[in-house]
């Protein structure tokens, strides 16, 4: 291959020579550093021959010509170092295209910044080579330009997990960063990445991708060189990672060498998809690819040509094209480097001279701008300009067209969430690995490819999980069981039994059936024994570590139930007046006194029992509405109006006390814990109270920060055996209050409400109940938005209410029923409306009877205002002589046995 180089810088040699013969040309100085022995080098080398003839041969009137200088790299930095420093130190090139890696690029511009001569690199496209110099050109597309085009391929098949595989190189580790930010605004996660050394061995790759297969993710995105590529997917189809339901996706290092690839490594490459930059066709491509091709036959004879020039064989033949356009633009060279007369007497082997040339090169390069085969060559910042990106797959031996992506203007944040970016919208359609039609969904339910193997606590409260032999039901299995049939896609599973202990550790072995606490349930999940846990399970901050979590199925919070004796205490000096509200009392009060006074008013004219002094009419106001209460006044009631509104008072009366004796009777019997302090969770503790908790849940460890010691502390498995705890006590071997999560408490309390057990104090906020999944399970994602919709329609809270009967309320030590005056507005208007109706027919009655009295009353214009009432007052306080017979009647008609003890008054009247 030297020999080749040999052979094209004699053949350019012989050119420039003839130039010279011919007219008096500039001639700029222009190295070449690339490896002789890779594909991009030998391809990049036929470009730069190929573009330098032809350039030359349609400019023929052009005053400058460059000589080409090639210089053989290998793939070693330091050989590119060394190469380069021969160029600057010895022919003194007034530009050096390449090198070939990213890590040479980085090391040879900095020398090159030191000499001020342009560094023009075609093939470094990582995006970790940053150089601080001026002097550094990338005349190809950042490796960073394709992320998005990536990510929206993701998008566009709504996979939400991929794995990273990637080359443990400057060019592997540069794009990742940015992969990662890109999936991350399309709602997709990183599950894995899989770093692979440049040098790893097969057996190496093949564990690795073992390793991953063992995954539920199926989507796996390859960024290496083409050589490690093609060892990865020869052994990827060992592993047998190349059929049906894998998806595969590279980037554009490699697709832009697929048709230099062997062909075993094709036929393993079959369905993958890839991105590569965007070449707008024209008839000067096609008849340059022709003569490219015979050009690289005459350069490599012992090779065969590439059936195409790949993006970096147009790159270096739009870089050459731009050198030799900016070369005519500085007209004039230097002929020689100035001197670093500093460093004369230096030793330091990377001291060169300073270019006159170089800048004035480098400033017309940059300012370069025209269509090359490329497409638009435009340098913005020393950087070509990025492009749009072809989407293509792998089809037995082509790779074929499926869309076309371009880069979107707005933000993340104003883009559209629905838009990739693709012409249209839309890709065509693709035959994935396998031969398969069907668009991979990106994960596998079990690693297995098995049954879902779903764990499930065994010996716990039946409502909850229920297993008896190989009938497994309760609750939270029929919450499962909705929640699966929701998904979009049917999954196939199986209940296994764990059986729920006091386990402190973590169970490691591979019987998935073994015992343990509820954390060891959750860690079987994480070490894959099971594929899932459902249950009563409780999202911690501990299992998150290791598992993740669904949305919640049930409310969390720990609460704490107390067995409530009564009391049998005073209800203090004024407990008669607490089953009522004030304003009721008020109000009640309000109408006896209205009542008095209406009855007095209707009986006093008629009724020698309402007639006396104005003390006892006082006396009767209050004494006949009270007496009422008892049913015990003796004083008749002759008027029909008075008996109208006497009867509602009655009625009145009678509901009004039934609802104080009941407030008052509930006052009395209300159980209530006692004052002491049993309410107060530090005098259990200063008490040296006893108290349970579930076994194996992690309410144990939560009881023992609230400050109980360790010896206080007992655990049982079934609502049973806090019963028989609660109804011994603390003194005789029980416990004096139960810890337990609010569902568990719910459950209890429905079989033991009559048992006068009862919520008692706060809740402490706990998460809810979820199901678990090992963590990056796509299976989160789905099942968590089922849990949702069956939330919003009401499934979740309706099987709860199923499987929970909820019989008792929460105590309040505070509560007190008390009666309010809104309960009596209706009765009370209705008594208050008829009573005042009464009032003001019977008044109209006597003012129409009293016509003319009342007319001679107020005729008199020489009496005053308060004269006429107080006549009006006299009037109305007299007998009605109309209405009093004589007292033989009124015996004979009441037939009172007392009768003969009374006394003979003349003014007795009854009404007739």
């Amino acid at each position: 291959m030297k020999m080749h180089f040999s052979i094209l810088f004699l053949s350019v040699l012989s050119l420039f020579l003839s130039f010279c013969n011919s007219q008096r040309n500039t001639t700029f100085q222009v190295g070449v550093v690339l490896d002789a022995n890779s594909t991009n080098g030998r391809i990049g080398m036929t470009s730069l021959s190929l573009a330098l003839s032809d350039f030359y041969s349609s400019h023929a009137n052009y005053s400058t010509r460059i000589l080409l200088h090639p210089r053989d790299s290998g793939p070693q930095v330091i050989f590119a170092a060394a190469s380069a420093l021969n160029l600057l130190k010895d022919v003194q090139v007034d530009a050096i295209i390449g090198p070939q890696t990213s890590a040479q690029a980085n090391f040879v511009a900095g020398l090159g910044d030191a000499a001020k001569v342009p560094i023009i690199s075609f093939t470094a496209t990582s995006p970790s080579l940053r150089p601080q110099t001026p002097y550094f050109v990338r005349t190809a597309i950042n490796d960073s330009a394709q992320v998005e085009a990536v990510a929206a391929i993701v998008k566009y098949f709504r996979w939400h997990q991929v794995v990273f595989i990637y080359e443990d190189t400057d060019y592997g580790n540069g794009i990742i960063p940015l992969l990662s930010i890109a999936f991350q605004q399309v709602n997709a996660r990183v599950s894995y990445r899989s770093v692979i050394p440049a040098s790893a061995t097969d057996d190496f790759i093949l564990q690795e991708l073992h390793s991953m297969k063992k995954m539920q993710t199926r989507v796996f995105v390859v960024h290496t060189t083409a050589l490690l590529a093609s060892r990865i997917f020869l052994k990827a189809k060992e592993a047998k990672m190349m059929s049906e339901g894998y998806a595969w996706i590279v980037t554009s290092g490699l697709m832009n060498l697929f048709y230099s690839l062997e062909p075993n490594v094709v036929d393993s490459m079959q369905g993958v998809v890839g991105v590569k930059p965007h070449i707008p066709g024209s008839r000067k491509l096609k008849s340059t690819t022709v003569r490219w091709k015979n050009k690289f036959v005459e350069i490599n004879p012992m090779i065969p040509p590439p059936r195409e020039i790949n993006i970096y064989g147009l790159w270096a033949y739009d870089t050459l094209s731009a050198l030799a356009m900016a070369a005519e633009k500085t007209g004039f060279r230097e002929p020689s480097y100035l001197q670093n007369t500093s460093t004369l007497n230096s030793t330091d082997i990377f001291i060169t001279g300073t270019s006159q040339t170089g800048p004035n090169l480098l400033a017309a390069t940059l300012d370069t701008n025209f269509t090359g085969l490329s497409g638009n060559f435009r340098l913005i910042n020393g950087k070509l300009e990025p492009s749009s990106f072809e989407i293509l797959y792998v089809n037995i031996k082509e790779l074929t067209y499926v869309g076309l992506w371009k880069p979107i203007l707005q933000s993340p944040s104003q883009r559209n969430a629905n838009i990739t970016g693709f012409s249209g919208e839309k890709l065509k359609n693709i035959t994935w690995p396998g031969e398969s039609r069907n668009v991979p969904k990106g994960w596998e339910v079990s690693a297995s490819g098995k049954k879902l193997r779903v764990g499930v606590p065994a010996n716990i409260v039946p409502q909850f999980v229920n297993v008896e032999k190989d009938n497994i039901t309760g609750l939270y299995i029929d919450l499962f069981k909705y929640v699966m049939a929701a998904l979009p896609y049917t999954v196939e599973y199986e209940f296994i039994p764990f059986e729920i202990s006091n386990a402190s550790t973590a169970v490691q072995t591979s019987n998935a059936s073994s015992a343990g606490s509820y954390d060891d349930l959750s860690y079987q999940v994480f070490n894959g024994n099971f594929d899932a846990a459902v249950g009563d399970i409780t999202i911690t901050a501990a299992r998150s570590e290791y598992v993740d979590f669904t949305f919640p199925i049930a409310q969390g919070g720990i609460t704490r139930t107390q067995k409530i004796p009564h009391d049998g205490k005073n209800k203090g000096k004024y407990f008669f007046v607490h089953p009522l509200k004030r304003e009721l009392w008020l109000t009640a009060i309000a109408m006896f006194i209205f009542t008095g006074v209406a009855l007095w008013i209707l009986e006093h004219r008629f009724n020698r029992d309402f007639r006396g002094p104005p003390s006892e009419h006082v006396g009767l106001i209050f004494y006949i509405p009270f007496m009422t209460l008892a049913f015990a006044n003796r004083e008749r009631i002759v008027s029909n109006l008075a008996r109208l509104v006497l009867v509602v008072w009655v009625f009145v009366v009678l509901i009004l006390s039934s609802t104080y004796t009941a407030s008052l009777s509930a006052i009395f019997t209300i159980n209530k814990l006692d004052h002491n302090g049993d309410s107060d969770v530090s005098r259990l503790i200063r008490n040296g109270d006893y108290v349970g908790c579930r076994e194996g849940s992690f309410v144990y460890e939560f009881v023992k920060r609230l400050g109980f010691d360790e010896s206080k502390i007992r655990t049982y498995k079934l609502p049973q055996d806090f019963h028989i705890a609660l109804a011994k006590g603390s003194e005789n071997g029980g416990i004096k209050a139960m810890f337990s999560r609010t569902p568990y408490t719910d459950v209890f309390l429905s079989m033991y409400c009559n048992k006068t057990y009862m919520k008692v104090g706060s809740t402490y906020f706990t998460e809810g109940f979820a199901f678990v999944f090992p963590k990056g399970s796509p299976l989160v994602a789905d099942v968590s938005r089922a849990i949702i919709k069956q939330t919003d329609n009401h499934n979740i809270s309706k099987t709860n209410e199923k499987g929970i009967e909820k019989r008792c309320g929460e105590y309040d030590p505070d509560f007190r029923q008390t009666v309010e005056l809104k309960s009596f507005k209706v009765l009370f208007g209705i008594t208050a409306g008829i009573t005042g109706t009464c009032l003001v027919a019977f008044l109209f009655s006597y003012f129409y009877k009293n016509r003319d009295v009342v007319r001679r009353i107020f005729s008199n214009s020489e009496t005053t205002t308060w004269t006429k009432l107080s006549a009006i007052s006299m009037h109305f306080d007299r007998r009605d002589p109309k209405s009093f017979r004589s007292k033989e009647e009124d015996d004979e008609i009441t037939e009172s046995p007392n009768r003969n003890h009374r006394q003979s008054n003349p003014e007795n009247i009854i009404v007739v």
